[in-house]
């Protein structure tokens, strides 16, 4: 009998472990292809995740509420006539079941390049039963940040969730948190929260320092930079842009551009179009290393760095970017930005990525050097578009003037990318941009 063994998704380059939600379907019954057989959860995208075949659930390996690596093994479907003889108990209710940030096994980020072996995650035990009058399910996350900040079951029913089917998440208890009274006392440890960061635990070592705890995500996003750094070999080089007919460009259609097409038009899918065509011009940027062995992929997955209201950091893909005219990307660009601080992407719109921007003059910065996003080989920074004077070539002679001026940098693996290739790319970025036509119709 033929079996399908499903595993966690992928669900961003920085995300590696996911919350089994609900499970749709139990052991011995029927699913059919694209139907929602589980819901999962993690500290940037609740989703719903279909059936990729049609059969009878023969195995489910993990309970709902517990925390499970990306990539592991959560269940067997026979694809067969008849159902499987082996299968498991029933999983786990969500009420009996509570595992504590402390209780999960140490997971590490590691390259791509690396094939690590199937470990199961042994099922933890549960510390502590709470009982809610509603049938309203909590996360483990959020019901650890409701222990440790005193919230009663009874206030968390009442709360309204912003989450997947009106889901409490980890940005709704913060915001509640915040929003009640709270006397900080300099010399106790206090729970310092906002709602445009992640709850971290402060303290007060004395009047001068204060030592701030590092949350999961936090050192999540941490690792993955650290191995980043480890694995290649970063270079960045810069250039800077006349943007001039870009901004007139904008200024003068932005009102009649949301009156065609009911989407305001940003700088970024302008941007966007000069990167794919820089890529169609340099294919081998749009690579990545595996096993000793560059793979050259021919979609043209554009990657966007999104900054979340919690601090956080995601990365929305464009997908096959180079069949997008202007305002099909604009109608992209707005859509995964939005939301992705709303916290409701998809699995599949946060991975595939095959090359990556960052627009860091949105935060004022005129340059920097970002760090490749793996298993990628390159990454491009925008930085803030500001007025300068310029030398202009005239026929009548060389002359200054008042232009909008760009840097852009970009941080490349130096093991595939050399400073000629890196450096004529990011210069034929800059001369598109350059280049763009002052008198383009709509």
């Amino acid at each position: 009998m033929a079996k399908y063994e499903l595993v966690m998704p992928k669900m961003g380059e920085s995300i590696i472990e996911a919350t089994i939600i609900k499970w749709h379907k139990n052991v011995g019954e029927k699913v059919e292809q694209d139907e929602i057989l589980l819901e999962i959860a993690t500290d940037k995208v609740d989703s719903e995740i279909p059936s990729p075949v049609s059969g009878v659930i023969s195995q489910l390996l993990y309970s709902e509420g517990q925390v499970v690596a990306i990539d592991a093994l959560i269940a067997i479907i026979n694809t067969g006539d008849e159902a499987a003889d082996d299968t498991l108990t029933s999983p786990i209710k969500n009420d009996e079941i509570f595992v504590k940030e402390e209780d999960q096994p140490n997971i590490i980020d590691t390259p791509i390049v690396e094939e690590v072996p199937f470990q199961p995650t042994p099922i933890a035990p549960s510390v502590e039963k709470i009982e809610s009058k509603s049938d309203k399910f909590y996360s483990p996350l959020v019901r650890n940040m409701a222990k440790e900040e005193k919230i009663s079951m009874a206030e968390l029913d009442a709360l309204q969730g912003s989450g997947l089917g009106g889901r409490l998440t980890k940005n709704d208890v913060i915001k509640y948190i915040s929003d009640k009274p709270t006397s900080l006392n300099p010399d106790a440890v206090v729970n310092v929260v906002s709602p445009s960061v992640q709850p971290e635990k402060t303290y007060s070592v004395n009047r001068d320092v204060d030592i701030i705890e590092m949350d999961r995500m936090r050192k999540m996003i941490s690792d993955h930079m650290v191995m980043s750094k480890r694995v290649s070999a970063h270079v960045t080089s810069f250039v800077e842009a006349d943007v001039t007919n870009m901004v007139r460009w904008r200024n003068k259609y932005k009102d009649l551009y949301f009156e065609k097409y009911g989407e305001k038009i940003t700088f970024t899918p302008l941007f966007v179009e000069a990167i794919v065509q820089a890529l169609k011009d340099f294919p081998k940027i749009n690579c990545s290393v595996i096993d000793d062995k560059i793979h050259v992929y021919k979609n043209l997955n554009i990657g966007m760095a999104t900054a979340l209201p919690n601090g956080n950091l995601i990365v929305p893909v464009i997908k096959n970017a180079d069949y997008l005219n202007l305002a099909g990307l604009t109608k992209q660009v707005n859509d995964l930005a939005t939301r992705a601080r709303e916290n409701k992407l998809k699995p599949d719109e946060v991975k595939d990525g095959t090359f990556t921007f960052t627009n860091i003059g949105g935060f004022g910065n005129i340059m920097g050097t970002p760090i490749i996003n793996q298993p990628q080989a390159a990454i491009l920074a925008f930085g803030a578009i500001q007025k300068k004077p310029a030398v202009l070539e005239t026929p009548e002679g060389d002359v200054i003037a008042i232009r909008q001026m760009m840097f852009m940098s970009m941080s490349y693996d130096h093991r595939i990318i050399d400073g000629y290739l890196g450096g004529s790319f990011l210069k034929r970025v800059a001369d598109l941009i350059e280049a763009f036509d002052f008198n383009r119709p709509l």
